[in-house]
């Protein structure tokens, strides 16, 4: 099931620049998600990082997985989101970084749910491009109320 990127703003609270999901192409409720991000030379982290050799930082490949996951469980868990629910990274285990991902890329996002514990959401996460892989991590959230 796909999602557009009126669908994906119902389930984040993120907006420009930090909404860093553009589509999601394919979900299964407890089990899986895949998304993407079309990496643009227009965004504001390109002006400082790096001006001469520009690259998407690694902290915000993180996010977009970690956006990833929030859409994910949020789909599990109730459906969306409801009194100003939403899902707080809480954890990062086990980054790596594989290459880097420059403007023009279409940065492909893949989340699994690994655990459900009181609350607590583990997945097994990894972003790709053009299938070499970029970054694999774990990553930890759980649902919070916005205050």
């Amino acid at each position: 099931m796909e999602m557009n990127i009126n669908e994906v703003k119902n389930f984040l609270p993120h907006r420009y620049p930090f909404l860093l999901i553009d589509k999601v192409l394919d979900f299964k409720v407890g089990e899986y998600l895949t998304a993407i991000k079309n990496v643009s030379f227009n965004e504001p982290h390109f002006t400082g990082h790096f001006p001469e050799q520009p690259i998407m930082p690694g902290v915000l490949i993180i996010e977009a997985l970690a956006q990833a996951t929030g859409i994910l469980a949020f789909k599990s868990e109730v459906g969306r989101p409801v009194n100003g629910q939403i899902y707080m990274l809480v954890g990062v285990d086990k980054v790596r970084f594989k290459r880097t991902v420059e403007p023009g890329d279409q940065l492909q996002l893949k989340v699994e749910v690994m655990t459900v514990k009181r609350g607590i959401w583990k997945f097994n996460c990894e972003a790709t491009v053009e299938d070499q892989l970029v970054t694999t991590a774990e990553i930890i959230c759980t649902q919070k109320t916005a205050k």
